[in-house]
């Protein structure tokens, strides 16, 4: 068997509460999925996903987007709820 080491890394409690329920589903722990990911990375020579820049509409649609949830300083819990508040002002 091959040597292994540790490795360490610094994320949010909640994001990896998240991802280690997610992932339990699927029957793995954050570890699997830590092997998993980096094996893909050496097999491939890349990264297993795509990493993209913003283009300049999107990041004017991101910046529209921040300034209006500021503005309104809502935040929600689901993507039905927001998309439910985004069809009640459309309405209006």
């Amino acid at each position: 068997m091959a040597t292994t080491t540790m490795v360490h890394v610094r994320v949010d409690e909640q994001i990896k509460a998240q991802a280690t329920e997610t992932l339990a589903a699927m029957g793995l722990s954050i570890s699997d999925a830590v092997r998993v990911f980096l094996i893909r990375v050496v097999a491939e020579q890349k990264m297993p996903f795509a990493l993209e820049v913003p283009n300049v509409e999107t990041r004017a649609a991101m910046t529209k987007a921040n300034e209006i949830a500021q503005a309104r300083r809502t935040r929600f819990n689901t993507a039905t709820e927001l998309f439910d508040d985004i069809e009640k002002n459309n309405r209006k």
